[in-house]
Parts: structure tokens; C-alpha cells; sequence
């Protein structure tokens, strides 16, 4: 029986069609809603039965370049811009017909990598909650700090911390001396040198009088990260609309999508980020796909092509997953590892696989679509995968 309250004529019923368990769930739901009767749930469950046999697709049909070209016919019609993301100011991200060849070329690094991070209950109600969590998150480096100046006289470097900023980027420590503290031991664990605190003022300098080693110090001292994530160098609150209400998400600049999960106050099961390897290592390889088939839906519909049917993303999607890793669709992916000789010299270096298939004694035994093109034989899709044969009658046969 399922979770559902029906009678067992009733799922006799919808237990005869050859609907998925999700679509006879859904059946369930409705016949429950209605209450309606074993003839109504009947004609429900074969209404819905000749849909869902009406969309599946037919035998021999060529999935694999009608999903190409209904990709990329409205792909020629993307734009090469960069556009702020979502109207969020300062965060730009890649998108148009660049970001749809990361997404295919599935490259490592996204050209403008960032997360979007949602919160957790009074994280995501209170704005200095979603500060704390900012401030956990982007990068502090010493010019946000405080200022820095070189006394070339006494070989030192002195930095006056600004106490307001201090306090800021350290809500939960009341005391800006400790801070200070923190900060000074940063430097002496990240440069080497022996610092003195007074206060806010923090100073070093290097063992031997040195001019160079002066100035690179402070070189050094710039790079230093005191809070955060390196790798995300700003971080923008927008306060958004959900089921739930209004809440605060954050938008970053720079990508560090495991480091960020652990930190608290951020909603691990919502947050995400557009880098598709990122996602793969954290969560595995069954998200990776969800991600390639959301980052590529929503890059289509930023441009006005949302009547691209979300079942030709999936198909690439699953083509670039279904070996347990990320695979991109070109000569180093997908293309170049066909076992047809032909299909990838057809695609990219063409002397070189020809080459390399002679000295290896390859056959290409003409089972895709592109190999039997080359060679001028039908195709083994649709009507050129049928044999027609055609036999002589006698005589009486003709007559009756």
C-alpha cells in the first residue's frame, strides 16, 4: 500500500499502468484531493498514462543530434558580454556564449567564479547575523584593516589599526587590544618576524638592516590573509523574497565552495557555486549533474531562449557524468575517446588520429552516425536502420 489513503481497487488501477513510481504518486495525490471514484482514478491514471507514453521518444530516434542542434541553433544567438549578475552590484560574472563553452569544455576554473550562500534561520532573518558570516567569508587583508607606513630610519614598518574596523570584522571579541593581538600574531606566523604590539599599532621589522628586505615585508604584508577565504575577495548581502519570507543571501566574488559548508551559520543544503568541479569534489557526481543542467538552463534563459527543452540539457548532462566523472565534449573529453577511427578524425586533428589509428592497426567497424557519412552508407538511425527486402510472387498467388 502506499503512504496514500485509497482503496485497494484504486491502486489496483493506477498499479496497472506503466507510469513511474513518481507519476503514480502524483496520481495518488490527485485521486485523494478530489475523492474521487475507482472510474474517475481509472480514467486519471490512463489520461495521464497516454501523456507520458505520448513524450517518450521513439525507437531509432537520433537523440543525440536533435539535442545538438536544439542547443546550438539558439546558442548562435547568445551574446559574448560579461553582465553584473543578478543586479548585484560589483559581482560580475561570465555569462552568454562564453559560459555556455566553460559549462561544454567543463573547464576547471570558471573565468568569474562565485557561490551563492544561503543562511540558516537567524543568520538569514538579521543583518549583523549575515555579517558575521561575511566576515567569516571574504578576505581581509591589511589595507582593510588599518594603515600601514616604513620608518626607512629605524627599519621598521608600523601599522595604526583602526579600531572601528577592528571591531567589525571581529563582532564576537570585545576587546580591540585582543584583536590587535590576533592580528599581530597573524603577521609573525605568516612573515617570520618578531612584532610589538602597543595598543592598535602594531610594528616589525626585518633581523638585518635591509632596505630590500624592508620593502618586502610590506609586499609580503599585503598578501596576507588575517580573515576568510582567500580565494573570495568580496562578498554582497541582497535581501530576497522567498516561500519562507524575506531573508538575506550572500553573493561572492571568488569560489571556495567546501570551506564555506563548514562555517556556521550558512544553509548547506541550498548554498551552491558555478563551478561544476567544485561541486563534483564536495558533493559528488549525481550534484555535478544537477549544476551542469541549472547553470546551462539559466544561462539560456538570461538570453531569452528558455523554450530550449530542458530534456536535450539533461542528455548532455548525462553524456558528461554517466562515467563517474566530468567530461567535456570536445577532442580531450568525450569526441576524442570515441571508438570510431572516423568520428574523431572528423572532429579535431584529423591527420593525427588517422595517423595514430594506422600504426595501431584500428578497425572502425561503422556503427555511428558520422563514420557511415564519411563512407556514404545510411546511417543506422530511424528509416536507415530498417531492411527492405523484396521477394517475387507466383503467378495464382497474383490472381487470389
Amino acid at each position: 500500500m502506499t503512504e496514500f489513503d485509497v482503496s485497494a481497487d484504486v491502486e489496483a488501477v493506477v498499479e496497472d499502468t506503466e507510469l513511474p513510481e513518481e507519476l503514480k504518486a502524483e496520481v495518488y495525490r490527485s485521486v485523494e484531493e478530489r475523492d474521487a471514484s475507482v472510474e474517475q482514478a481509472d480514467e486519471i491514471a490512463r489520461a495521464v498514462e497516454h501523456r507520458y507514453l505520448d513524450t517518450r521518444v521513439d525507437a531509432l530516434d537520433p537523440v543525440g543530434t536533435v539535442s545538438a542542434q536544439s542547443i546550438g541553433e539558439p546558442g548562435t544567438q547568445l551574446t559574448m558580454n560579461t553582465f553584473h549578475y543578478a543586479g548585484v552590484a560589483e559581482i560580475d560574472v561570465t555569462q552568454g556564449l562564453p559560459r555556455l563553452i566553460e559549462l561544454v569544455d567543463a573547464r576547471k576554473t570558471p573565468d568569474t567564479p562565485t557561490m551563492t550562500v544561503h543562511l540558516d534561520d537567524e543568520y538569514a532573518a538579521d543583518r549583523e547575523k549575515a555579517h558575521e558570516v561575511v566576515w567569516k567569508i571574504e578576505a581581509t587583508k591589511i589595507l582593510a584593516l588599518g594603515d600601514i607606513s616604513t620608518n626607512v630610519a629605524d627599519m621598521r614598518v608600523h601599522i595604526d589599526l583602526n579600531p572601528d574596523t577592528l571591531q567589525e570584522r571581529w563582532p564576537t571579541v570585545d576587546s580591540v587590544d585582543e584583536i590587535a593581538g590576533e592580528v599581530a600574531g597573524i603577521i609573525e606566523d605568516s612573515l617570520g618576524v618578531k612584532t610589538v604590539q602597543q595598543g592598535t599599532n602594531v610594528e616589525f621589522g626585518p633581523e638585518e638592516p635591509s632596505y630590500r628586505d624592508l620593502l618586502q615585508l610590506v609586499e609580503e604584508l599585503r598578501d596576507v590573509t588575517f580573515k576568510g577565504i582567500e580565494e573570495v575577495s568580496r562578498v554582497v548581502i541582497r535581501k530576497e523574497e522567498t516561500e519562507d519570507g524575506e531573508e538575506f543571501v550572500l553573493y561572492t566574488e571568488g569560489s571556495a565552495f567546501g570551506d564555506v559548508l563548514s562555517i556556521e551559520g550558512v544553509d548547506a543544503s541550498r548554498t551552491t557555486c558555478n563551478n561544476i568541479h567544485e561541486i563534483h569534489s564536495e558533493l559528488g557526481i549525481e550534484a555535478a549533474r544537477e549544476i551542469i543542467i541549472e547553470e546551462t538552463k539559466t544561462t539560456l534563459e538570461e538570453q531569452g531562449l528558455d523554450d530550449v527543452n530542458v530534456r536535450h540539457l539533461m542528455l548532455v548532462a548525462d553524456i558528461m557524468t554517466n562515467r563517474g566523472e566530468i567530461e567535456s565534449i570536445g577532442r580531450h573529453g568525450i569526441s576524442g575517446s570515441k571508438e570510431s577511427v572516423l568520428a574523431r578524425a572528423a572532429f579535431e586533428v584529423t591527420v593525427n588520429h588517422l595517423l595514430d589509428a594506422a600504426i595501431h592497426g584500428e578497425v572502425d567497424d561503422l556503427n555511428g552516425v558520422t563514420e557511415n557519412v564519411i563512407v556514404g552508407k545510411p546511417i543506422k538511425l530511424g528509416t536507415g536502420d530498417v531492411n527492405l527486402k523484396m521477394g517475387s510472387t507466383s503467378r495464382s498467388s497474383q490472381a487470389d
